[in-house]
């Protein structure tokens, strides 16, 4: 079996990517909360964004990182 190697030349990129699409489906829970009356709905929406949130810190660090170790590559 052949290895593929590591190709980390787009990672900034693609982290960067799935951080604005967390963040848009974050405003479309938003938007969601306030057109429903359904306490159950709302509550499992506020859950969602707060475990979001959570992410959206993990891969802000993530791109720091990668982007600091695509400078070292340079």
């Amino acid at each position: 079996m052949k290895h593929n190697p590591d190709d980390r030349s787009d990672n900034v990129e693609r982290i960067q990517k799935n951080i604005d699409m967390t963040i848009e489906n974050m405003h479309r829970a938003d938007e969601m909360i306030e057109k429903t009356d359904d306490p159950n709905m709302k509550k499992t929406l506020k859950e969602k964004n707060d475990r979001r949130e959570h992410a959206l810190g993990g891969m802000r660090l993530e791109i720091e990182d990668e982007a600091k170790s695509r400078e070292k590559r340079k």
